[in-house]
């Protein structure tokens, strides 16, 4: 499909007045539409579609949907038959009374064109610029980071079950790319073992027996990939293979085939272990007793003024094993194409506490991490809070968008008070 673009619409006059007459006082797409005159237009997604074939969908609409839907919490279904029935997403649209909308499947698509290369940082860019045309992102302007956990779309695996699956992951992709490859060596043994998804639990028959034969079907399966398959190129299930291989096994002084325990030569760090075969970048992370999960974390910085709403600025996302001490790895900081650059940038519990930021360089004004301050910024000294807090703000819906953090004493029981001294 191909873009037309038709920014510059104006919103229809009867679906104006019908929208006001119901909404005297206005709502969040409403405000979209007045305030902001729209948060994109079709021409900032030129890029995205060929020149050639059917008219689509309008870009700009859809993206504006994408943010309301996550906004309110509003699933695919629910955020179609919105566009459909609710007169302010209309508004906000332009769309006639009578226009029926789109299928709900069409918002998964428009994600992933948001998702591939760096799409969905530009957008973030022309977001930052329209609002500070608005106002409503000034310079110099206090922010802070907060983090919050993001789960990996992967089963929880014991090692035993990791190891199998990663056999029947690269046997599949070998099977399909190059199944001359497997002539001689699978059987009806392997068919049983790897024909289908596997399901161990944590107390499986004959555990040592499953492991050796785990670990040599997979040795043979790598020597084999590396002997005969000169002109071929090993995929990702296969490399991954042999990562987890290395992970989990070692040959002893024998040249025999060993488990790896915390006793022996032990197990490498949660920083690099896999947890999946199917996303080796995933890690498993857990903070104290309470949270653990295999994935990532995500990184938001927000404005935090006392005399404005708050608006997030950049977006990082990083492996789950990352020290939140560490600032994020921030490609293009979206601050300096807002040109919101503030003299200081402070955190709650996820990311270092404002001590840990130096004062902004001359050139980029942006923080970098050093040497410790003995006292705080002067925009920050009245609105400081320690590391673990919790923080209340407001954004432009009214609620921020940043997940809030969790106290460290967060699930224990309170602390006795002191007993008064005895009277003599």
């Amino acid at each position: 499909m191909s873009l037309h673009p038709r920014s510059g619409e104006q919103v229809p006059p009867l679906t104006a007045q019908i929208a006001r007459a119901s909404n005297p006082t206005g709502t969040t797409a409403m405000w979209v539409r007045d305030r902001l005159d729209g948060l994109w237009r079709d021409e900032d997604f030129a890029g995205w579609y060929p020149r050639d074939g059917r008219p689509g969908l309008s870009p700009a609409q859809l993206a504006t949907v994408c943010v309301l839907q996550f906004l309110l919490g509003l699933s695919d279904r629910q955020a179609a038959e919105a566009v459909r029935c609710r007169i302010d997403f209309k508004y906000a649209m332009a769309m006639e009374l009578d226009d029926p909308g789109f299928h709900h499947s069409v918002l998964a698509d428009f994600r992933e064109r948001v998702a591939q290369d760096d799409r969905a940082d530009r957008l973030l860019d022309l977001v930052l610029a329209r609002l500070k045309e608005a106002g409503l992102v000034g310079e110099r302007t206090t922010q802070r980071t907060d983090s919050t956990h993001v789960l990996a779309a992967v089963r929880d695996l014991t090692r035993l079950e990791l190891v199998t699956e990663a056999v029947r992951a690269a046997l599949e992709e070998v099977a399909r790319t190059a199944g001359h490859l497997l002539i001689g060596l699978v059987d009806e043994d392997w068919g049983r073992r790897y024909g289908r998804p596997v399901r161990l639990g944590k107390n499986p028959t004959r555990p040592k027996t499953r492991i050796l034969a785990a670990g040599n079907d997979a040795c043979r399966l790598l020597e084999r990939l590396h002997r005969d398959g000169s002109a071929y190129r090993p995929g990702p299930q296969a490399e991954a293979l042999r990562q987890i291989v290395v992970q989990h096994y070692y040959r002893d002084t024998a040249g025999r085939l060993s488990w790896r325990t915390t006793d022996d030569d032990g197990l490498p760090p949660s920083s690099s272990a896999i947890v999946s075969p199917y996303d080796i970048t995933a890690r498993y992370v857990r903070h104290g007793h309470i949270i653990r999960w295999k994935g990532f974390a995500a990184h938001l910085t927000e404005t935090c003024a006392s005399d404005s709403v708050n608006v997030i600025t950049d977006v990082a996302t990083t492996s789950a094993a990352t020290n939140d001490g560490r600032p994020c790895p921030a490609s293009t900081p979206a601050w300096l194409v807002a040109g919101c650059c503030p003299p200081s940038t402070w955190s709650t519990a996820a990311t270092p506490p404002w001590s840990t930021w130096n004062e902004p360089t001359a050139n980029t004004r942006s923080p970098s991490p050093g040497r410790y301050r003995a006292t705080p910024p002067a925009s920050t000294a009245g609105t400081r809070t320690s590391t673990g807090t919790t923080s209340t703000s407001t954004s432009t819906a009214d609620k921020s968008p940043a997940p809030r953090a969790r106290s460290a004493r967060a699930g224990t029981a309170p602390t006795r008070p002191p007993r008064p001294p005895r009277r003599p």
